[in-house]
């Protein structure tokens, strides 16, 4: 079962860890324990990330078809 239904170009919250606040992050690709993609907002916009699924507070928004 995929998490959340995650696909490529989702955008999921990540909740804020020690290093980094809380922020948007665009989907790329999904795998079994986590996501690839790219931050697209706060400290950390345009960077390349490989977050574990339980990072994700939630989907902001989904891919259009």
């Amino acid at each position: 079962m995929t998490h959340l239904g995650l696909k490529e170009g989702d955008v999921v919250v990540i909740r804020a860890g020690e290093d980094w606040p809380e922020h948007l992050f665009r989907v790329d690709e999904v795998f079994e324990d986590l996501v690839t993609g790219y931050s697209i907002t706060g400290p950390l916009q345009g960077e390349y990330g490989e977050p574990d699924l339980s990072l994700i507070l939630s989907v902001h928004s989904r891919a259009t078809d």
